[in-house]
């Protein structure tokens, strides 16, 4: 056959061919499958929050501001914006660190501490400090000792919403301007025993980096549970833990469980991985 016939045969015979995979997802029903809920929770329709959440955002007398890791813009199990649905005093601003100009209510409390060294302090931080270079005091510690201060209205709490790692990293960047008007405080925990997932269940989400680590949604939850007046303090913990539970609950039904990735060490630039289970196996 002359070659160019050859070629003329082989693709009229190719462009026959039905290509098209019958097992395939249409642009369709994949657009069906993931809609978003635009009523409230901004989630897909099948793991919907809006039965769960508050039908109006809590009133709070402590104003709440989160400063968000441009990377957990992108995870679908962050609990951060269920806050601001939640709460209405609540803020998030997205960065690496805090600074002059990141917030008016930041400024504000800058410019009043700077001319003002000696009033009361009424912004805490929170992150666990577990060094001694860094010290911190416990949110209970911290509330009994302003206790006579009147510090049931006008207080600002400041989170961190990221991975450890980014956070220790934001925590660090926003120091010097904090330091001048907040105070780190932390919420009880023990240092001593490795942590688990963020959630009481069997996904491995993340892993903290020890015992009573938490989300960042139940870390406000706890507290506000110790800044708020009583019994008010007691009834938004609730809250936010109930759409906590509501979220663990339709990822649990939604996701597969995770396996944490195993730990790969390095030595010289070469994993010994491999090196150290030849010689489990040896012994």
């Amino acid at each position: 056959m002359d070659p160019g016939e050859y070629f003329s045969t082989m693709t009229t015979s190719l462009a026959n061919l039905d290509f098209s995979d019958p097992t395939a997802t249409t642009d369709e029903n994949y657009n069906i499958r993931r809609e978003v809920c635009t009523n409230c929770c901004n989630r897909p329709i099948n793991v919907c929050l809006c039965n769960d959440l508050p039908s109006q955002p809590i009133l709070t007398s402590t104003q709440i501001i989160i400063l968000r890791h441009p990377h957990e813009l992108r995870h679908k199990l962050a609990t951060a914006p269920l806050l601001t649905k939640c709460l209405l005093n609540c803020r998030t601003i997205v960065g690496r660190r805090l600074r002059v100009g990141s917030s008016a209510i930041l400024d504000s409390l800058h410019r009043a501490a700077i001319q003002n060294p000696n009033q009361s302090r009424r912004s805490i931080y929170l992150f666990p400090s577990v060094t001694d270079s860094s010290p911190s005091i416990e949110i209970n510690e911290w509330k009994s000792f302003n206790s006579n201060k009147e510090l049931d209205t006008g207080l600002v709490l400041i989170v961190f919403d990221g991975t450890w790692r980014h956070a220790k990293e934001m925590v660090s960047a926003s120091s010097q301007f904090l330091s001048e008007f907040a105070v780190n405080v932390y919420l009880d925990f023990d240092a001593r025993v490795s942590g688990g997932t963020i959630y009481d269940s069997d996904l491995v989400l993340r892993k903290e980096p020890f015992g009573g680590c938490v989300s960042t949604i139940e870390a406000v939850a706890r507290s506000l549970r110790v800044l708020e007046p009583e019994p008010h303090g007691a009834e938004v913990e609730g809250r936010l833990l109930m759409v906590l539970r509501a979220m663990v609950r339709f990822q649990a039904c939604n996701l597969k469980p995770l396996k944490p990735r195993p730990k790969l060490l390095r030595k010289n630039g070469k994993k010994v991985e491999e090196k150290n289970k030849s010689l489990e196996l040896s012994g």
